[in-house]
């Protein structure tokens, strides 16, 4: 499945970033517990995490995407 190569090369990226998903198919969100992420802008934020997933985008494996991050503490919080 293509979604645990998008996960291990975003998790190489970001070396703290722990990430899964909700939802399937082409359309999901992206659930990304990182420090470093969190600590930066939400713009910036999602800039890094495109640069990562681009070649899935473009070759139309994926097809929509959101996310949603979060900080070690908010991340064990969601429990």
């Amino acid at each position: 499945m293509y979604f645990e190569e998008l996960k291990q090369a975003i998790e190489s990226a970001f070396t703290d970033a722990h990430v899964e998903r909700d939802g399937d198919s082409c359309s999901f969100t992206l659930l990304i517990c990182s420090d470093e992420l969190a600590a930066q802008s939400p713009v910036k934020r999602q800039q890094a995490i495109y640069r990562e997933i681009n070649p899935w985008i473009a070759d139309g494996r994926v097809h929509a995407v959101s996310m949603k991050f979060f900080n070690k503490a908010a991340w064990a919080a969601r429990a």
